[in-house]
C-alpha cells in the first residue's frame, strides 16, 4: 500500500501552519514533512503573500488544492483593499508582490476575496492576529481579526499587554502575525509565525495530536521590525 493510500485509510489530521509570506519553497518542504495526506486538511493562519518571493506559487497550490484553506491577513487584505480602492497606497513589499500578481490580477483579487476572517475549527480557531478578550467570535472586528497584538489603544503595538495573556474563549485560538521563535503560548492560544520569511523557520501544529512541526527557511527574504529569536526565551 502506498503512503497515499495509507493515509486515505487511516485518520485525517487538521493541520495549522504560520504565515507562509511567499515562501514556497519552505512551504513544500514542510508538505513533505508533515507528510500531508489525500483526507488532510491543510490551513493557514494567513499572509499567503508578500515579502517573500514566491506568493504566487503559494496562492495557486491554495487555489488549486481542495484540502488548502487559510484565514484572511493583514497583507492579504491590504492587497486586497488596494485592488478594490479601498487603500490609495501600499508598503514597498506589499507592492513588489502586486507586481508579481498584476497578471493574474482578477484570480488573485476574487480568492483573496473568498478568505474568511476566522476559520472554526470546533476545539479550536484558526485566525491571522488576534482576538480581543471579552468579545463574541461573531463580534470581532477585522482590524483585530487581522491586526491585534496588545490590548493599549494601539492594537498594533509591541509594547504592552499581549492579547493572548488574556485570552480564555472556549475555542483554542491558533494566530500568526507576531513572530517569534519557539512559538508565543497562552493559556488558550498558541502562535503559530515562528518568522520564515526573516530567515527562521516556518511551523505548523496538528489539532488533533497536539503536534509541532518545523522547517528552517533557506534564508531571510526581509528584515523583521522587531526582535524575533528567542523572544519567550
Amino acid at each position: 500500500m502506498s503512503e497515499e493510500e495509507e493515509a486515505t485509510v487511516g485518520e485525517s489530521r487538521t493541520i495549522v501552519v504560520g504565515d507562509i509570506h511567499g515562501c514556497y519553497d519552505e512551504l513544500l518542504a514542510l508538505l513533505e514533512l508533515v507528510g500531508l495526506g489525500a483526507r488532510d486538511r491543510f490551513v493557514s493562519v494567513g499572509d499567503l503573500i508578500v515579502k517573500g518571493e514566491k506568493s504566487r506559487e503559494v496562492l495557486d497550490i491554495f487555489m488549486r488544492d481542495a484540502r488548502f484553506s487559510s484565514a484572511l491577513g493583514n497583507h492579504d487584505r491590504a492587497l486586497l483593499q488596494f485592488w478594490k480602492g479601498e487603500r490609495a497606497g501600499l508598503k514597498p513589499s506589499q507592492e513588489k508582490c502586486r507586481a508579481e500578481l498584476e497578471d493574474g490580477r482578477e484570480q488573485y483579487a476574487a480568492f483573496l476575496d473568498s478568505l474568511p476572517p476566522f476559520i472554526d475549527l470546533g476545539s479550536h480557531v484558526v485566525v491571522h492576529a488576534g482576538l480581543r478578550p471579552g468579545v463574541a467570535l461573531a463580534e470581532q472586528s477585522i482590524e483585530d481579526l487581522t491586526e491585534l497584538r496588545t490590548l493599549g489603544p494601539d492594537r498594533t503595538s509591541r509594547e504592552g499587554t499581549p492579547w493572548y495573556e488574556l485570552y480564555d474563549g472556549a475555542r483554542v485560538a491558533l494566530f500568526g502575525h507576531w513572530p517569534t521563535s519557539p512559538p508565543r503560548r497562552g493559556p488558550h492560544a498558541i502562535g503559530l509565525d515562528t518568522g520564515c520569511v526573516y530567515g527562521f523557520s516556518l511551523t505548523a501544529y496538528v489539532v488533533e495530536t497536539g503536534e509541532f512541526f518545523s522547517v528552517p527557511a533557506l534564508r531571510a527574504y526581509d528584515a523583521p521590525r522587531g526582535r524575533v529569536a528567542n523572544e519567550n526565551g
